[in-house]
């Protein structure tokens, strides 16, 4: 079966944009599968057909934890040109969770 890219755009509030850039990494995954991800946009290659997407962040150094963490299903459709877009917007108080939309 062919590979889809699939484009996750992941941002925290404006607020804590230094903080997180300086401090955190996300990490996305797809079926149970862990990708490191980065503030912004990630492309991550999966297959066509239904999925679960969660994002969350971890403090830089930890292996382990999920903090804010976001999920959705995604549908990724196997299309000659087309890309799966997800975003991921983590809100702005502490302890706030992502929220993830598949597009």
């Amino acid at each position: 079966m062919a590979m889809v890219k699939v484009l996750v755009d992941i941002r925290p509030s404006l607020v804590a944009l230094p903080f997180h850039r300086a401090f955190t990494r996300p990490v996305v995954e797809i079926d149970g599968v862990e990708w490191s991800a980065r503030w912004g946009t990630t492309e991550i290659p999966v297959e066509a057909g239904a999925h679960e997407i969660a994002v969350f962040f971890r403090y830089k150094g930890q292996r382990a934890a999920r903090l804010g963490v976001g999920a959705d299903e995604l549908t990724v459709h196997d299309s000659p040109g087309t890309e799966s877009r997800v975003t991921a917007r983590l809100g702005a108080r502490n302890g706030s969770g992502f929220k993830v939309e598949s597009a």
